[in-house]
């Protein structure tokens, strides 16, 4: 009998994870949901119907903009977009991601994610490869708290969420990032951002918890299909523990300096 080699063993667990990080092919999605709150509900629920791309084939694809900042100051819409994977983008979501001038796609996933699903790029785009998780133990691809905590002392996690910041800082249209079901890796990289911008946490937290909304997961349950809270409370918890402070993280882990943190603001704040 012949055994599979670790690199083997390691492809056939990513290749049949379907959901958890790595998250399953979702279907396909016609828009934000029909009906929305009024004004008087709140900020959290209201994005819910705000901010999505209305993308046909990535139904967790939402502008990160319009969030007001601890001091005043208010996030830039259509600058910087969050999405799941692009592969079953239509040619009408093309069109609409060439229209918001999207220079820069930031592709979060691992080796064999990227195989399974390759992505279709607006026209004009760059497409950069920043994997999250690939150096990992198999152990952070299958268990949430252990992914969370992976985002901040995983081999080449720091690397890579620094480079769509720095990609991010940089570009001269919109950027995109996205994991598979770009919840987790690209929940993350929202919530390190939006923090760097002065975003109070509650106003992080309830981003992050839209894509229980937009994947149709239960939010007392969400399962592999969704996000908890507890789960984002793991990687910040993780980033004190392990530099000191969430500003020492951004500063030693991620290496953005302080001419870096000025330019994303400068970038994207109003």
């Amino acid at each position: 009998m012949q055994y599979r080699t670790g690199r083997a063993r390691r492809a056939v667990v990513i290749a049949v994870l379907g959901t958890a990080v790595l998250g399953a092919a979702p279907p396909a999605f016609a828009g934000p949901p029909a009906t929305g709150p009024s004004v008087a509900e709140s900020p959290a629920q209201s994005g819910a119907v705000q901010r999505s791309l209305g993308l046909e084939g990535a139904r967790n694809a939402r502008d990160i903009g319009g969030y007001p900042t601890a001091d005043g100051a208010v996030v830039r819409s259509g600058l910087v977009f969050r999405t799941d994977a692009l592969d079953r983008l239509t040619p009408s979501d093309l069109a609409r991601l060439e229209s918001s001038n999207v220079t820069v796609v930031d592709d979060l996933r691992t080796t064999y994610e990227r195989a399974l699903a390759p992505d279709r790029l607006p026209a004009g785009a760059a497409g950069n490869w920043y994997d999250v998780l690939g150096q990992s133990p198999i152990a952070a691809l299958v268990d949430m708290p252990a992914a969370y905590r992976a985002f901040v002392t995983g081999p080449g996690a720091n690397e890579a969420f620094s480079a769509v910041l720095h990609d991010i800082a940089a570009s001269d249209g919109a950027v995109i990032y996205h994991c598979s079901a770009g919840k987790d890796r690209t929940g993350w990289a929202t919530a390190v951002l939006l923090t760097i911008l002065g975003v109070p946490r509650d106003t992080v937290t309830a981003d992050y918890l839209l894509s229980n909304t937009y994947r149709g997961a239960d939010p007392e349950h969400p399962g592999l299909d969704g996000v908890d809270q507890a789960w984002l409370d793991i990687a910040f918890d993780t980033a004190v523990a392990t530099y000191g402070s969430f500003d020492a993280y951004v500063s030693e882990g991620l290496k953005l300096s302080e001419g870096d943190i000025t330019e994303l603001k400068s970038r994207l704040l109003d």
